[in-house]
C-alpha cells in the first residue's frame, strides 16, 4: 500500500513537472549541420540568462587497443588540463572568473564535454571550449599527474567488493569485446600509454563530423551559428576510423566465479548479454525490467528477497543498452552465509518472468510511474541537454519526448511477455560473487 502510495506522489509531482517544462519546451528543438559535419541540436529556453552546451565525441573506450586500454579515458581527461596557449590554472581561473563550468570526460562508446556559462560570457565560453576540445597540449607533467591519479583509483578500487565484482562480471561476460574492459584501463595497460598515443588518438577522432553539441538555454539560432563559425568553423572534417568491434558471444549454460575476499557481506551479480539501445523491443524490455527488478521497492525482486525473505537490505536489475548489446544484470548484497538462497531466489523470479510474464496490473503499475516520472529526466538545462545528445546517438528522433509515453502506453501484457521470453535467458548466465568463499559454500 505504502509502494502505491509512493507512486501515486511521484507521478503528481512529475505531472507538475511536466505542465512547467511543456509551457518551456514551446519552442522544439532544432538540428542542423556544420559545413564542417559537426551535428547541432538547439533547444531555447529564455526564461533564464544563461546556457549549457553538452559536447559527445565519438571517441570511448572502444576505439581504443586492448593493450592500451585506458587512452581515451585519459585523453578526454586531459582536455582541460592545458592547450596550446593556455596552462590548467588558466583554463580553471578563467572559466571561474565568469562564474561557469568546463568540464570533460571519458566512456564506453563516447567522450564528452561540457560548458555552461551565462548568455552574456557565450563568446568567451565557446573560446574555452573550443580550446579544449581542438587544442590541447598534452604535455608530459600533466599526462604524469593524471596517470597517478588515475592509477591510485584503480588501486583503490581493490578493497570495493562492489567495483571487484563489476570488473570481474564485465571480463567475463564480453571476453574479448571492448565493453570487457575498465574505461579508465588497468596498471599494467596504462604503462603501454605515451604521449604520442594520446595525441594521435585525438587527432583521429576528436574530429567535427564525430560531434554531437547540444545547446539549452538562453541564445538563438542566429547567435549559436555566429559563435560556431567563430571558434569551430576552422576545424577540419576528416574521415573517420570508427571499426566495428567483434560482438560477444551469449553465454552457454552457468558460468561461475567465486572471488575469495575475507568479509561478512557476498556482492552477487548475475546476468547474461542483454540488448541494444536500438533495439525495436527495448520498450518492452524496459518496462519488463521495471517489474522485476528496476522498480526499486515495488519490484517483485525486492518484494520477495528483501521484504519476504529478509536476505538483502537492496536488490536490483537492469539491462544496459548501448551502442552494443550491453549487460542484463541482477545485483544484490547479503551475508555469505544466505548467498546461496539469494542467488537461488533471483534465479526463481528470473524463470517466473521469463515462463509466466506479468499480470494486467503490475503493467498498469509500472505505466503510471514510468510515464508519470518521464519529466523528471528533464528538471534542468544539463539534464536536457544530455538527453538531446542521448536522442541523437540512437537516432530516436527530436519528436522523441513526445513519443516516448504514447509508446509505453501502447505496450500490452503480450509484448511485455513476449519480451521475457526472448530476452531472459536463466538457464544460461554468469554468476560472479565476492565474499568469503568459507562461509559462502558451494555455489
Amino acid at each position: 500500500m505504502k509502494s502505491r502510495q509512493l507512486i501515486v506522489s511521484i507521478v503528481a509531482l512529475a505531472s507538475l513537472l511536466l505542465a512547467s517544462y511543456s509551457c518551456a519546451s514551446e519552442r522544439k528543438a532544432e538540428r542542423f549541420i556544420t559545413k564542417n559535419g559537426m551535428t547541432i541540436l538547439l533547444l531555447e529556453r529564455d526564461s533564464l540568462p544563461f546556457i549549457t552546451v553538452n559536447v559527445t565525441i565519438r571517441a570511448g573506450s572502444v576505439f581504443e587497443a586492448a593493450e592500451k586500454a585506458g587512452l581515451a579515458s585519459i585523453t578526454a581527461d586531459l582536455l582541460t588540463e592545458g592547450t596550446q596557449s593556455r596552462s590548467a590554472s588558466q583554463i580553471s581561473e578563467e572559466i571561474d572568473f565568469i562564474g561557469g563550468s568546463l568540464s570533460s570526460s571519458g566512456g564506453i562508446d563516447y567522450s564528452s564535454a561540457s560548458l555552461k556559462v551565462l548568455t552574456k560570457d557565450s563568446d568567451k565560453g565557446f573560446n574555452l571550449l573550443a580550446d579544449i576540445l581542438r587544442r590541447p597540449s598534452f604535455s608530459d607533467m600533466e599526462i604524469e599527474r593524471s596517470m597517478s591519479q588515475i592509477k591510485a583509483g584503480i588501486i583503490s578500487k581493490e578493497d570495493d567488493p562492489s567495483t571487484v565484482a563489476t570488473e570481474a562480471f564485465n571480463k567475463a561476460l564480453f571476453g574479448d569485446h571492448p565493453y570487457a574492459r575498465p574505461a579508465e584501463g588497468t596498471l599494467e595497460s596504462l604503462e603501454n600509454i605515451g604521449r604520442e598515443d594520446i595525441i594521435n588518438f585525438h587527432k583521429k577522432l576528436y574530429r567535427p563530423n564525430n560531434v554531437i553539441m547540444a545547446v539549452v538555454g538562453d541564445i538563438d539560432k542566429r547567435s549559436l551559428k555566429k559563435l560556431l563559425k567563430k571558434h569551430f568553423g576552422s576545424w577540419e572534417k576528416r574521415a573517420l576510423p570508427l571499426p566495428e568491434p567483434v560482438m560477444a558471444e551469449q553465454i552457454k549454460g552457468m558460468k561461475v566465479e567465486l572471488i575469495d575476499k575475507k568479509i561478512s557481506q557476498a556482492n552477487v551479480q548475475l546476468g547474461h548479454i542483454g540488448i541494444r539501445r536500438e533495439n525495436p523491443d527495448f520498450y518492452a524490455t524496459y518496462v519488463m525490467n521495471y517489474i522485476l527488478g528496476g522498480g526499486g521497492f515495488v519490484s517483485r525482486l525486492m518484494t520477495e528477497i528483501r521484504d519476504n525473505r529478509g536476505l538483502v537490505y537492496s536488490v536490483y536489475s537492469y539491462f544496459n543498452p548501448l551502442k552494443d548489446p550491453g549487460p542484463f544484470k541482477i545485483g544484490l548484497q547479503t551475508k555469505n552465509e544466505s548467498a546461496r538462497e539469494a542467488i537461488d531466489e533471483s534465479l526463481s523470479q528470473m524463470k517466473n518472468m521469463a515462463k509466466n510474464g506479468v499480470t494486467e496490473e503490475e503493467l498498469r503499475s509500472a505505466k503510471d510511474y514510468l510515464i508519470g516520472s518521464f519529466p523528471l529526466r528533464f528538471t534542468t538545462n544539463a539534464k536536457i541537454a544530455s538527453y538531446l545528445s542521448y536522442m541523437e546517438i540512437y537516432n530516436l528522433g527530436l519528436d522523441y519526448l513526445d513519443k516516448f509515453p504514447k509508446i509505453i502506453e501502447a505496450l500490452t501484457v503480450n509484448d511485455i511477455n513476449r519480451a521475457a521470453k526472448k530476452y531472459l535467458h536463466p538457464e544460461n548466465y554468469l554468476l560472479v560473487v565476492v565474499g568469503d568463499k568459507e562461509e559462502i559454500g558451494k555455489l
